[in-house]
């Protein structure tokens, strides 16, 4: 493995507003990214276009101050807030004499940072090669003398993989492996079923506080960070819902916007958990002006790994960050959990969650499938009973039945 730079690379961030109504939230998100990365940025530099130009994607005009920024902060690194053309990528790497990155690599390049377990690794990897199996037009020498950095890690570190052959072959390789790996998930999830215990998926925005609150329900120890996508690998424990009744509880990467959708096919194994879900616990955070904005790109990603379906619970989480905001419980006409203001980080509202939990388990509208209910809390019990649009089945687990 190639030695990283220490204090992180020079960059400049370049941003184009292609649309007067585009959010700053985006351009915020965007320096976080590159503070994830490990970059050190010395300028932002925006602009706005119509429409990107085919040979530089940004005008003559830009270009130029672009290339007086990159020799005034001596610059090692451009990163662009947008998917790059292989061809743009090479014209402004001739041009600006410097690394030029793109969005769905910068993406790649945490991935690789964050990526724990052997899948997640594999994972990551197939994807970093699919990308760079695109790049091979780049072609000149001075790439292959850079040390470690970002955008290089992994495949790209020796000497940027440009035999497509040999690239072909580590794809064909670690598809195979991803086979196995896969087929080992499906025996895991077999048994999961099999226990007859709810299965709950956490889903939401990436630097939401999903892993804060998986730690609070399963007591675990996953990795928490104040930055986008703290966690890759998928986490999977058991949680104590009432009296010793139990549930499997599953943490699983964030979501972002324009999220390219082959890297959504590429991580499409890792995200297929929360189909197996019997409940999405969607978690928003309420400190966030473009929440509206990341609820829609969640949304979209379920519907790309068909999980749109799924009874959903939002979870407003971070509300010990807000004034006068305490923890509630807001349902529908029907008199059925939709929403909970909490917070992950102090505690509050949890009992809430659990509560609400129990209920959005206990009236879904399948008549096939069998959820936990607490058999001290039977109003739940025969309140769904009163509904004659499916039939449940009461069942009664114990923690050390389960152990």
């Amino acid at each position: 493995m190639l030695e990283r730079p220490q204090r992180g690379e020079l960059a400049l961030l370049v941003h184009i507003y292609f649309n007067k109504y585009e959010p700053e939230e985006i351009v915020k998100e965007f320096q976080e990214l590159a503070l994830a990365a490990g970059a050190q940025t010395m300028k932002l530099i925006t602009g706005r276009q119509r429409k990107a130009q085919a040979k530089y994607f940004i005008g003559l005009g830009k270009l130029e101050e672009i290339v007086a920024a990159t020799t005034v902060h001596k610059a090692q690194l451009i990163l662009f807030n947008h998917d790059l053309s292989p061809a743009q990528e090479r014209n402004l790497e001739q041009k600006l004499q410097c690394r030029v990155l793109g969005r769905t690599g910068l993406i790649l390049d945490i991935f690789a940072q964050r990526a724990r377990t052997f899948e997640g690794k594999l994972q990551v990897k197939l994807a970093q090669l699919e990308h760079l199996s695109t790049r091979l037009i780049r072609g000149w020498t001075h790439l292959e003398r850079q040390r470690g950095g970002i955008g290089l890690r992994g495949p790209g570190e020796t000497q940027l993989e440009t035999d497509k052959r040999l690239i072909r072959q580590q794809i064909k390789t670690i598809k195979k492996r991803l086979e196995k790996v896969c087929a080992q998930r499906a025996q895991s999830q077999r048994a999961r079923r099999k226990s007859q215990l709810p299965y709950i998926s956490l889903v939401g925005y990436t630097n939401t506080g999903k892993s804060t609150l998986f730690n609070r329900l399963t007591h675990a120890a996953a990795f928490v960070a104040n930055q986008p996508f703290a966690t890759l690998d998928p986490s999977i424990r058991r949680m104590s819902l009432y009296d010793g009744q139990i549930a499997i509880l599953a943490d699983t990467v964030g979501f972002i916007r324009q999220l390219p959708h082959h890297l959504v096919v590429a991580f499409r194994a890792t995200l297929e958990e929360t189909q197996h879900a019997n409940l999405l616990l969607h978690i928003v955070d309420a400190t966030n002006p473009e929440k509206n904005e990341c609820n829609q790109a969640v949304s979209n990603v379920l519907k790309q790994i068909h999980t749109d379906h799924i009874t959903q619970l939002i979870v407003v989480n971070k509300i010990d960050l807000l004034e006068n905001t305490p923890p509630r419980l807001e349902r529908n006409a029907a008199g059925l959990p939709i929403k909970v203001w909490i917070s992950a980080q102090s505690g509050i509202g949890i009992d809430l969650l659990r509560q609400a939990i129990i209920e959005c388990l206990t009236y879904q509208n399948d008549s096939e499938k069998s959820y936990l209910l607490n058999h001290h809390r039977s109003e739940l019990w025969n309140r769904s009973w009163d509904h004659n649009d499916f039939v449940a089945e009461l069942i009664v687990a114990r923690m050390a039945q389960h152990a």
